[in-house]
């Protein structure tokens, strides 16, 4: 009972007929393939750039860090007793 005779795949054959008709089938069968073409060549094109290491051009490249003896501007600050400046 665990196995699939002719019969069983006859009648599943007859049932898919049945149910869809004789002219969608192949229709149906031929997007198939197509979608099936379609994704193994994605597939194939995602493997093949995964491969090859990336160029130098394509990574960003680190930001430039200011020496430690450059002065750093800063902002200046208020004085509370003088009341409130604008800035």
């Amino acid at each position: 009972m665990g196995t699939f005779s002719w019969t069983h795949l006859l009648i599943i054959a007859l049932l898919f007929v049945l149910l869809f008709g004789a002219k969608r089938l192949p229709d149906a069968a031929r997007g198939l393939g197509r979608s099936l073409r379609i994704f193994k060549s994605e597939v194939g094109q995602m493997q093949s750039e995964s491969a090859t290491p990336a160029s130098p051009a394509a990574t960003p490249a680190p930001p430039q860090q200011l020496p430690a003896s450059a002065p750093q501007a800063q902002a200046p600050i208020a004085d509370p007793q003088q009341g409130h400046k604008s800035l």
